[in-house]
């Protein structure tokens, strides 16, 4: 039977019944920040306090919950993108470290490829909204579009762009569909890109709770990127930027999509900080 009192008993059982069970202990720190609504440097500063008895049981029952099968990110309803807390639910896929570096990648890639700074954005396929909001955050001369075909999607990354003040206009629909009429000069994209026939090799966590429409793809993963390639140009601004995320094995594929969509187009594949190529972009010049 568990006993513990303060915070680092509580940690300690947690991870012990973590890895026990196959998950990993980085969970406990997940959820004990939730339960006490504190950030892991204060948690660690204060592993010696003492514990309610709600909190006691909100904590074990959370951890319980992960070992499961839940995601620790939809136990407690929210994830870390870009330095922020999004909230997250099964109707959106959890932001994941390397669509950061898609974020990233496209701020640095801005001033060297506009003079001007009233630019329009698309975040195509926009989940949580994690690109969107951080996007707009950060570059907030940005005008920022975020469409999502998922209705349940788009009211989380609604709350989310409320929650932290992010002024983007979400739109219904598929792919560019509602994006009729308007010229655009960056788009982003982390559309689903895995292939039905690699579903065998991915996690129960993953397979049973996260959402289908988010993570898998015809064509081998490739459906969507081939008709955002089709699709695009009549969007696009000169000079324009478009970003995506991409499976570390398609890269080459989706490359040629876009050189062939864009033949005067700077089209570079970029490694992620695992090493593992992770994105596309597409530097359209004037």
């Amino acid at each position: 039977m568990m006993t513990y009192k303060n915070v680092m008993e509580a940690l300690e059982w947690a991870s012990s019944f973590l890895v026990g069970n196959g998950r990993e202990q980085t969970a406990a720190r997940i959820v004990m920040q939730h339960v006490l609504g504190t950030s892991y440097a204060k948690v660690m500063l204060h592993l010696q306090d003492e514990l309610t008895a709600a909190q006691q049981m909100q904590f074990k029952a959370l951890i319980e919950e992960h070992v499961n099968g839940r995601p620790v990110q939809y136990c407690v309803g929210s994830e870390e993108f870009y330095g922020r807390s999004f909230l997250v639910d099964e109707s959106v896929l959890i932001p994941r470290p390397e669509t950061e570096e898609l974020v990233l990648g496209t701020i640095n890639r801005l001033p060297k490829l506009f003079p001007q700074q009233t630019l329009k954005l698309a975040d195509i396929g926009t989940g949580s909204g994690a690109i969107a909001i951080s996007m707009k955050l950060e570059c907030p001369t940005l005008t920022v579009i975020a469409t999502d075909l998922s209705q349940d999607a788009l009211a989380t990354a609604q709350k989310n762009a409320q929650r932290l003040e992010a002024d983007i206009d979400f739109r219904l629909g598929d792919l560019t569909a509602p994006l009729a009429g308007e010229k655009l000069d960056v788009v982003l994209s982390n559309p689903p890109y895995i292939a039905f026939d690699e579903a065998q090799e991915m996690s129960n966590v993953v397979l049973e709770h996260e959402p289908h429409n988010a993570l898998f793809a015809e064509e081998d993963g490739l459906i969507l990127y081939r008709k955002l390639a089709e699709q695009l140009p009549a969007y696009m601004n000169k000079p324009a930027l478009i970003g995506l995320e991409i499976g570390y094995t398609q890269g080459e594929q989706v490359a040629k999509f876009f050189q062939d969509s864009f033949p005067h187009a700077t089209v570079s594949i970029e490694k992620d900080i695992n090493g593992k190529p992770r994105m596309i972009f597409c530097e359209i010049h004037v």
